[in-house]
């Protein structure tokens, strides 16, 4: 009986189809790269340009003498207080993240792990109010807020957006994946739900709460509509509405619009460039796809 020796295959090159595939994948990515930095790009050349630049008729690709004078103009701008605007964005976002963090988180967990014969229950009221308009909430708010007199106050500001949920929804979901064997060796030590929420789950989820944190605090940084009515005196403006007072039916100071603009950007681009590793695998570990 005989038998045939194995025939030895030979190595394969690399097809053209992958370096092709490549090179479109490179190619792609530096057009989508280029259009997205082209609004950054224009947004800093308006802010270093005169008023004459920026809507003359000969477009430049930079101005020939950068105007850093502009940044001057815009925190010393008697008619608006664009650094106490600032301040006041920043106090509201930080303010409503902690808050968020804190109390969807706690609504979350007890919503997966506590048990409780209306938790379902409670859980769709929670899922009902998403599907309420905002605009439908947002006059019986402000007759709430004006009669507690919370009107051109941090209060008014930050308290009627301390509870989201869609946050609330999130942090069940990812705490109904969490690993109970964390939970159930914490009990064996004598911690309770607080315990273990606080000294287990928490330490063991923070790039979650980080990317939950980052959401939130652009959402709170870019409000406009709740603080334009809650803050009608200059003092409580936030950025945002500082930033419309500069377009007005009378005039529209284009320098100083795109400089504000420049600098009220730097605080999420900060953010975002911090916290984006910890934001990539948070949202991946929601279960949130495409």
């Amino acid at each position: 009986m005989t038998t045939t020796a194995p025939q030895l295959r030979k190595p394969r090159g690399k097809k053209r189809g992958g370096v092709l595939g490549n090179t479109g994948l490179y190619l792609a990515t530096g057009v989508a790269a280029f259009l997205f930095l082209v609004p950054f790009y224009l947004l800093v050349r308006n802010a270093l340009s005169t008023d004459a630049e920026i809507t003359g008729e000969h477009w430049k690709f930079f101005p020939t003498h950068l105007q850093w004078s502009n940044v001057s103009d815009l925190f010393d701008d008697t008619s608006v207080d664009f650094a106490r605007s600032m301040w006041n964005s920043l106090v509201v976002a930080v303010s409503m993240t902690v808050g968020i963090l804190l109390i969807c988180s706690l609504a979350g967990y007890a919503l997966a792990r506590i048990p409780y014969k209306h938790s379902n229950k409670i859980f769709y009221l929670v899922l009902g109010t998403l599907m309420v308009p905002t605009a439908v909430t947002f006059v019986p708010s402000f007759v709430l807020v004006s009669s507690l007199g919370w009107v051109d106050t941090y209060r008014g500001l930050i308290i009627p957006g301390l509870f989201s949920g869609f946050t609330c929804f999130l942090f069940r979901q990812y705490f109904l994946g969490f690993p109970k064997e964390l939970e159930e060796a914490a009990r064996v030590d004598g911690l309770g739900y607080w315990g273990a929420y606080w000294k287990v789950v928490v330490p063991n989820s923070l790039n979650f709460f980080a990317a939950i944190a980052t959401i939130t605090f652009i959402s709170g940084w870019n409000a406009f509509l709740w603080p334009l009515v809650i803050g009608q005196d200059p003092g409580a403006w936030t950025v945002q509405v500082a930033l419309s007072s500069y377009m007005t039916n009378q005039t529209v100071v284009f320098h100083q619009i795109f400089m504000a603009t420049a600098i009220s950007i730097l605080p999420l681009i900060f953010v975002f460039l911090f916290l984006q590793r910890w934001l990539v695998q948070g949202i991946a570990q929601t279960g949130i796809k495409g």
